[in-house]
């Protein structure tokens, strides 16, 4: 099968919807509200990945520019997203792209689909001239190992490659790094308990040395960020 990502129209809309009952099966999904004020607000920085032979939408991301400044490694996905309306999108102030959202379809996953996301995103980091891309990496494996390891050690032990987490491996293959782990980042979520990793990518042609050494020291690689 052949893919394309491209930016997200509203004739989208339905089968985003659908895409995200497919990936979170009784959770809250995106509204038709909040994907509308996605576009309203910056349309560029929505992407959809289509079937080339079918049309038929099978992954999506969303993302918004903040002023990390004024939010804390703490803050929660509700918070940083305006409760999924991106209206505190600042593009004046803000060097960095949150990462709201991405979700490939079950049937389309280990296909390329969230590579090819992934890549549009970092496109328009570096377009854009943005410092980074941020996110709140939900650890989708912690609860199968919440009995005995706390989230730091898991979130250690994916760092090492000891432990495979669905997301947190494949970002830290696409070049991102483990800044923080916060708890309650989304409540809801089961399979992370609401753990999430804060996890950064710097965009290399306007990072600055320093950047490459901020957040907790504990998950920091030796030589690898200096």
């Amino acid at each position: 099968m052949s893919y394309k990502v491209r930016c997200t129209q509203p004739a989208d809309f339905n089968e985003v919807i659908k895409l995200c009952h497919a990936v979170y099966p009784g959770t809250p999904v995106w509204t038709e509200d909040q994907l509308k004020s996605h576009l309203a607000i910056y349309p560029e920085g929505q992407f959809v990945a289509v079937d080339e032979s079918s049309g038929e939408v099978v992954g999506m991301s969303a993302s918004l520019i903040i002023n990390w400044d004024d939010y804390d490694f703490k803050d929660n996905w509700k918070y940083f997203t305006d409760a999924g309306l991106f209206t505190n999108h600042d593009p004046v102030n803000g060097r960095t792209l949150y990462a709201a959202e991405i979700m490939v379809a079950p049937e389309a996953q280990g296909t390329g689909v969230g590579s090819l996301l992934y890549e549009a995103r970092e496109n328009l980091a570096i377009k854009s001239n943005l410092l980074r891309i941020r996110a709140g990496a939900r650890l989708r494996g912690y609860s199968t190992y919440a009995d005995e390891l706390s989230p730091d050690d898991y979130v250690l032990r994916v760092i090492r490659g000891e432990i495979f987490d669905p997301t947190l491996s494949f970002q830290l293959k696409r070049g991102f790094r483990v800044l923080h782990i916060v708890s309650g980042y989304l409540s809801f979520d089961e399979e992370s308990l609401g753990y999430a990793a804060v996890i950064e990518w710097l965009n290399e042609k306007v990072a600055e040395p320093s950047h490459y050494n901020r957040g907790s020291i504990k998950f920091q690689i030796p030589g690898k960020w200096s």
